[in-house]
C-alpha cells in the first residue's frame, strides 16, 4: 500500500501509475482520508487487499459525464452517501433546509442531492449499464427493506431497489465488502452473490431459500410491500421481526415480496470483528485529513469534531428505540486493544495542530467495552430481552476496569493534557458497576466542565416507549455525580439531553417535564424533537401508531403546533414561549401552573403585560420598564425592584 490519498483525477491515476481501477467508489461527503469516515475505511480496506480505488466525491448528479471522471472500473462501482443520511443531513426535523452542511468543503450545502444514494446509483445506471453497483453506508444500511421516510410522510421500497443497485453491503461492511470483492474477481456474475453475510439482493427466485429443513437458513417471508404500504399494522409487524434478526448468529433470511414477482432478500449479518481484525482496520495507512484541494475553501468542518478523537469500540447492547445503532451496527459490542488505540493516539500527538487535548475515547456508548455477556460471542443475543432495560439483565458482564486502563495509558502519554469523553456515557450501566473507581476518575480527569448524558424524558410511560430507565436511576446518577465532584474539589455540572414530541408523549408528559425542570432549577438550552429517522423503533411508531412488538396502540404527537407547544413547555422560562406554554397548559387542564404561586411556570396574562402610557412594560422578561417620563426617579427605582426580583427568582 502506498502512503497518499487514492486518486480522484486521471491525473493522478497517471501519477500513480494506475491504468484502470477496479473499484470506483462514489460518495455523497467530502472525501476525508480518516477512520471516521465510512468511505476511508472501505477504501482502505479494498486497497489492504490489493485492489485500486478511486474516489469521485460529490459529483454533479445533474451531468452524468461526472461520474464518468475516472473511467470504466473493472469490478464494479460503489456509493455511499455519506457519514450521516443525506434527509437528515440536508434538512431540520421542521423539514427546513439546512443552511450548511459540515461534511463539504467550506461547510457549503447542495453539494449532494436528497436521497443521495438513489440518485447517484440511477445516474452510474444512465452511464455505465452494466457495471455492477454496489452500495453501502449508513443511508443504504437504514433504508435496506421497505422503511417509512419522514419527508415523504410515505413508505417506500428497499433502497436496491429505487437505486437500481445489484447489492447492498449493510452494516460496517469491511468483511462483506472483501467477500464481494473476491467474488466479483473469480468471475461470478454479481447477479449470482446471494450467499455473503451482511448483504441484500434481488431475486425472482426464492425456491432454494424457504421450505428448508435447516430453520438457520429457511428465510422469513415478510408481510408484502403493497400490503403494509396499505395496513399500517403489517409494516409495524414487519419491523418487529426485522429487529429480531439483527444477530449474526441467530438471524434468518428475511424475504419482503414486490409487485411483478420480485423480491428483495437479507442475508443474515456479518459476524463481529474479532479485536485483531479492528486493530489491523485503525492501523491502515490513512492520512487523517481531507483531500489537500479543499484547502483554498477553508477545509472539512465534520474533520474537526473527530481529529483528535480515538474511536475504541463499535456496536451498543443499550437499545434505545430512537436509535438506528442496533440496526447498524448491532447489539455485540466489538473493541480494539489498548496497543492500537495507543498507536493511534501518538501518531495524533505529532500532528503539528494538536494542543495536548484528547477530545474523545468512546464510540456509540463509550463505556461499552465489552459483550454484554460471554455467551453472545457462542449463541448471540437474546431476540425478546434487552441488556439493560427495564432493568439490567443479572447475566449483564458490567466492568469498567479494561476502560480505566486503557485512559490512565492514555493521559500518561508524553505531550496529553487532558482526555476529555464526549461519546456518551450509559448511566445506568455506570451505576450497576459496584466499584466506583471508573466514576471517580472519569469525574477527576475526563470531564470537561460539564458532562452530557442522555436521560431523554422523565415520565414513565414516554420512557417505557423510549427504551430509557426509570426517573429513580438518573435521579441516583445526579446525586452520585455531585457528591464525586465535591469529594473532588470540583465544580462540574450536567447537562441533560431531552427530547420532546416522542411516542408516547402526550401534553401531560410534556407538562410533567417542565415541572421537573422547575424543581431542577434549570433550563436546557437546546432542546431535541423527536426525528423519525428510517429504522428505528420509535419511527416504526411514530409512522403506524403501533408498537411493533406488542401490537399495542401508541399516542403519537404528529401535529406540528402540538410538538412546538411540547417544545416549549421544556423551555417555559423563555418569554418567546409564553403563548405556547400558556395554550398548551390550558388545553393540558393544568391552570393552577399559571399564576404567582412558587410552583407556577408562567404568570396570568394580565398581569404579565401592564399599559404605562403608549409603552408596554413586559414583566416577563424584565429587560427594562419603559416610562413617558424617562426622569421619573420613582419608576426608574421600581424597574430596578422588579428586575432584581426576576433575577433572583431565575438563578433560584
Amino acid at each position: 500500500m502506498q502512503k497518499g490519498f487514492l486518486p480522484v483525477s486521471k491525473q493522478d491515476m497517471i501519477e500513480q501509475g494506475i491504468e484502470e481501477l477496479d473499484f470506483v467508489y462514489v460518495i455523497g461527503d467530502a472525501y476525508v482520508d480518516h477512520p471516521s469516515f465510512g468511505h476511508a475505511i472501505i477504501s482502505r480496506v479494498l486497497e489492504a487487499y490489493g485492489y485500486r480505488v478511486g474516489i469521485i466525491s460529490q459529483p454533479d448528479w445533474k451531468d452524468e459525464n461526472s461520474i464518468a471522471i475516472l473511467g470504466r472500473p473493472r469490478l464494479a462501482f460503489l456509493i455511499s452517501g455519506g457519514n450521516m443520511d443525506s434527509m437528515v443531513n440536508h434538512y431540520y426535523v421542521s423539514k427546513k433546509r439546512r443552511s450548511a452542511d459540515a461534511y463539504t468543503p467550506g461547510g457549503s450545502m447542495g453539494k449532494r442531492p436528497d436521497h443521495a444514494t438513489v440518485v447517484y446509483g440511477n445516474l452510474i445506471r444512465k452511464k455505465f449499464k452494466d457495471v455492477p453497483v454496489i452500495i453501502g453506508g449508513i443511508e443504504a444500511s437504514l433504508r435496506r427493506l421497505a422503511h417509512y421516510d419522514y419527508w415523504s410522510n410515505s413508505l417506500k421500497r428497499s433502497i436496491l431497489l429505487d437505486s437500481q443497485a445489484d447489492l447492498i453491503s449493510y452494516g460496517m461492511g469491511e468483511r462483506s465488502i472483501v467477500e464481494i470483492a473476491q467474488a466479483l474477481e473469480s468471475g461470478i456474475d454479481v447477479k449470482d452473490i446471494c450467499f455473503i453475510p451482511g448483504t441484500v439482493y434481488r431475486t425472482k427466485d426464492i425456491s432454494g431459500i424457504t421450505g428448508g429443513r435447516d430453520e438457520q437458513y429457511n428465510a422469513i417471508l415478510l408481510p408484502a410491500y403493497e400490503e403494509m404500504v396499505n395496513r399500517p399494522e403489517r409494516y409495524a409487524k414487519s419491523f418487529g421481526i426485522q429487529y429480531q434478526n439483527t444477530d449474526p448468529f441467530t438471524a434468518r433470511p428475511l424475504v419482503e415480496e414486490y409487485p411483478k414477482g420480485i423480491y428483495v432478500v437479507q442475508n443474515p449479518p456479518q459476524k463481529p470483528l474479532a479485536m485483531e481484525e479492528m486493530d489491523a482496520i485503525y492501523d491502515l495507512p490513512y492520512m487523517r485529513s481531507y483531500h489537500p484541494s479543499y484547502e483554498e475553501k477553508g477545509g472539512v468542518p465534520a474533520l474537526a469534531e473527530v481529529k483528535f478523537s480515538l474511536i475504541s469500540n463499535r456496536g451498543c447492547f443499550g437499545g434505545c428505540s430512537f436509535c438506528a445503532l442496533t440496526f447498524h451496527q448491532g447489539r455485540i459490542v466489538q473493541a480494539r486493544s489498548h496497543a492500537s488505540i495507543i498507536r493511534e493516539a501518538e501518531r495524533m500527538i505529532k500532528e503539528p495542530d494538536f494542543k495536548g487535548y484528547i477530545h474523545d475515547v468512546g464510540g456509540p456508548t463509550a463505556n461499552f467495552r465489552h459483550p454484554s455477556c460471554q455467551k453472545q460471542l457462542k449463541c448471540g443475543v437474546c431476540q425478546n430481552r434487552q441488556c439493560l432495560f427495564p432493568k439490567p439483565c443479572p447475566n449483564l458482564n458490567v466492568d469498567h476496569q479494561d476502560y480505566r486502563k486503557l485512559l490512565q495509558k492514555l493521559r500518561a502519554l508524553p505531550g496529553v493534557k487532558k482526555v476529555f469523553i464526549r461519546s456518551g456515557i450509559r448511566f445506568d450501566y455506570l451505576l450497576a458497576d459496584k466499584d466506583d473507581s471508573f466514576f471517580r476518575e472519569l469525574v477527576e480527569h475526563h470531564v470537561s466542565g460539564q458532562l452530557k448524558v442522555a436521560p431523554e424524558h422523565i415520565s414513565g410511560p414516554v420512557l417505557n416507549r423510549m427504551g430509557k430507565p426509570e426517573k429513580s436511576v438518573y435521579d441516583r446518577f445526579v446525586k452520585k455525580y455531585n457528591r464525586l465532584n465535591k469529594e473532588l474539589g470540583k465544580k462540574q455540572f450536567l447537562v441533560p439531553y431531552l427530547m420532546s414530541s416522542h411516542p408516547g408523549s402526550t401534553l401531560k408528559e410534556a407538562v410533567a417535564l417542565a415541572e421537573y425542570l422547575r424543581d431542577l432549577g434549570y433550563m436546557p438550552e437546546q432542546v431535541q424533537d423527536f426525528y423519525p429517522t428510517p429504522s428505528t423503533i420509535s419511527t416504526v411508531m411514530y409512522s403506524t401508531g403501533i408498537d411493533p412488538f406488542t401490537g399495542n396502540k401508541v399516542y403519537v404527537c404528529r401535529n406540528p403546533h402540538e410538538k412546538n407547544m411540547q417544545r416549549a413547555l421544556i423551555q417555559y422560562r423563555n418569554p418567546q414561549n409564553y403563548d405556547l406554554v400558556k395554550e398548551a397548559l390550558l388545553k393540558a387542564g393544568r391552570e393552577d401552573l399559571i399564576g404567582f404561586g412558587e410552583k407556577c411556570l408562567i404568570k396570568p396574562q394580565n398581569q404579565r403585560k401592564k399599559q404605562s402610557g403608549s409603552k408596554t412594560v413586559e414583566l416577563g422578561n424584565q429587560k427594562k420598564v419603559k416610562c413617558k417620563n424617562k426622569n421619573d426617579r420613582v419608576s426608574q427605582k421600581r424597574n430596578r425592584v422588579i428586575r432584581n426580583v426576576h433575577q433572583k427568582k431565575v438563578k433560584k
